[in-house]
C-alpha cells in the first residue's frame, strides 16, 4: 500500500494502543515505524526486474519485524519503563504497528516475502488496489486528529473504530474477490473453455471493478473485466501466453526470479528480435501493464541471448484511466479490450536524442 496509508494504520494502531500513555508521541511514533519496511527502496540493484522482484523482501518478513519489535520493547522497558502498560503490551503494540505493514501490502497483487528467508511464491491476496481512499479515509482521520489534538479519549475511540472499518473493508474485499472470480469462472466455463488456473485484482482506488485473468488448458488466457454493479456479462478477451518462447529460453536467469515472484503469471512476446516478459497480475487491462521486461535478444544464431533486463516502456499512459474508472457504474459503451491489446506487440518508442 502506499506510504500514507501505511503511516497512518501504524498511527492509529500505537495511538489506540499507547496514546494513554504517551499521547501525540504514540501517533507520530507509529506512524514513522509503520513506515520503516519500505526503507528497502533505498537499496540499488543491478537492473529494474531485480529492483522489482526483490522489493518487499527481508525488511518486509513476520521474522525479521518480530524481531525488531521485541529489540524495541526490551530496550524502551529497559532505559524508558512505563508504568501504564506491561511489557507483553508494548512488544503487542509495536508487533502490530511493523507486522501489519507487510500483511496489508500482501492484500495488494504486488507479492510481498512474508515468510523470507524462506523462499515460498511471495505472497499477494490481490483483494486491495495499492490505492483506496475507501480503506485510507478512516485511519487517515483518525491518526490526524490524534496528532492535532493528542490521545484524549475521544481520539482513542475514533482510532478503534477506524481500524475496526478498515479491517472489515478488507473482509469486504476478500468477499467480493471471490464472488467476482466465481462470476467470471461460471461466464467462462459456459463457453466451454475449462479454466485451468485463475488470478483477480481489484482496478483503481475500490473493490467495485475487477480484472480477472483465467489461465486454460489450451496455454492461453482470457483476461476479463467485472464489476459489482454489472447488469451484463463481463468484457473477455481471449490471447495467448506464448509460453514456446520461454521454453526456447530456459537457460535465462531474470526468467527464473521473475517466474518465482509472480507464480508463473506471465505472458511472453517477441517484438523486433527482443523477449519481453510481462506481469500479467498488475494493470488495468490487457495491453496496459505495469510491468514489462526486455529479458533475452536474437542472436546470429537464432537463440535467445540474456541481456541485462530493461522496463519495456508502455505506448499508452494515465489517459485510459478515466474510461476505465467510468467502467464502474456503466458498461455502456463496453471497454475497448481488442484495441488496447494491439498495442502488446508494438515495438518500443526510440529513445529521445540527447541535446547538443
Amino acid at each position: 500500500m502506499d506510504s500514507i496509508t501505511q503511516a497512518a494504520l501504524g498511527a492509529s494502531l500505537c495511538g489506540a494502543m499507547l496514546g494513554r500513555a504517551h499521547g501525540r508521541k504514540a501517533y507520530a511514533a507509529g506512524a514513522a515505524l509503520a513506515t520503516l519496511p519500505d526503507l528497502d527502496v533505498l537499496i540499488r540493484h543491478a537492473d529494474p526486474l531485480s529492483a522489482m522482484i526483490h522489493h518487499r523482501g527481508f525488511s518486509h518478513a513476520l521474522l525479521t519485524l518480530t524481531a525488531l519489535a521485541a529489540l524495541l520493547a526490551w530496550l524502551f522497558r529497559r532505559w524508558r519503563p512505563h508504568a501504564a502498560y506491561t511489557g507483553p503490551w508494548l512488544f503487542a503494540a509495536l508487533w502490530l504497528t511493523l507486522a501489519t505493514h507487510p500483511l496489508l501490502d500482501a492484500f495488494t497483487s504486488y507479492g510481498t516475502q512474508l515468510f523470507w528467508p524462506w523462499r515460498p511464491t511471495p505472497t499477494a491476496w490481490s483483494t486491495i488496489f495499492i490505492i483506496d481512499p475507501f480503506y485510507t479515509l478512516p485511519l487517515l482521520a483518525a491518526a490526524l486528529a490524534g496528532l492535532a489534538t493528542g490521545a484524549r479519549p475521544s481520539n482513542r475511540r475514533l482510532a478503534c473504530w477506524a481500524l475496526a472499518l478498515s479491517t472489515a473493508y478488507l473482509g469486504g474485499s476478500v468477499a467480493t474477490k471471490a464472488l467476482v472470480e466465481h462470476r467470471v469462472r461460471a461466464q467462462i466455463e459456459q463457453a466451454g473453455i475449462p479454466v485451468q488456473a485463475m488470478f483477480s485484482t481489484p482496478e483503481p482506488f475500490s473493490i467495485l471493478l475487477w480484472r480477472v485473468v483465467a489461465r486454460t488448458q489450451a496455454g492461453d488466457a482470457i483476461e476479463a473485466i467485472a464489476g459489482l454493479l454489472d447488469q451484463g456479462p463481463a468484457e473477455t478477451l481471449r490471447e495467448p501466453l506464448n509460453d514456446h518462447l520461454a521454453g526456447a529460453a530456459a537457460d535465462i536467469p531474470a526468467l527464473d526470479g521473475l517466474r518465482w515472484f509472480t507464480g508463473g503469471w506471465l505472458r511472453y512476446d517477441e517484438i523486433d528480435g527482443q523477449l519481453v516478459a510481462t506481469d500479467l497480475r498488475m494493470g488495468l487491462a490487457p495491453g496496459l501493464y505495469s510491468f514489462r521486461f526486455r529479458v533475452a535478444e536474437r542472436g546470429a544464431s537464432g537463440r535467445w541471448r540474456a541481456v541485462t533486463p530493461t522496463r519495456w516502456p508502455s505506448p499508452r499512459g494515465l489517459d485510459v484511466l478515466p474510461i476505465v474508472l467510468r467502467r464502474i457504474w456503466t458498461q455502456n459503451p463496453p471497454l475497448p479490450l481488442a484495441d488496447w491489446a494491439l498495442d502488446m506487440n508494438r515495438p518500443a518508442a526510440p529513445a529521445p536524442a540527447p541535446r547538443g
